[in-house]
């Protein structure tokens, strides 16, 4: 399942991301790793995502959002 189609106040963890090395990379520097806790605190039909991890919130695209694969 990818995190774009987690609703608000879910808690999920990261199991993959489905893209290329560059963006591996940029969300690893965010702290979006594999087994990291994903808290899920806006997930509407338009616009971006906001994310709590490790107590810290992250604002992703909709496409970012679509290649992450969670549990």
């Amino acid at each position: 399942m990818t995190l774009s189609n987690i609703g608000p106040g879910k808690v999920v963890k990261m199991v993959s991301v489905e893209g290329g090395l560059n963006l591996r990379s940029r969300l690893a520097a965010m702290g979006l790793i594999p087994g990291v806790e994903i808290e899920v605190l806006r997930s509407s039909s338009t616009g971006p995502f906001i994310v709590v991890v490790k107590g810290t919130r992250l604002v992703l695209g909709r496409g970012m959002a679509h290649k992450i694969m969670v549990s």
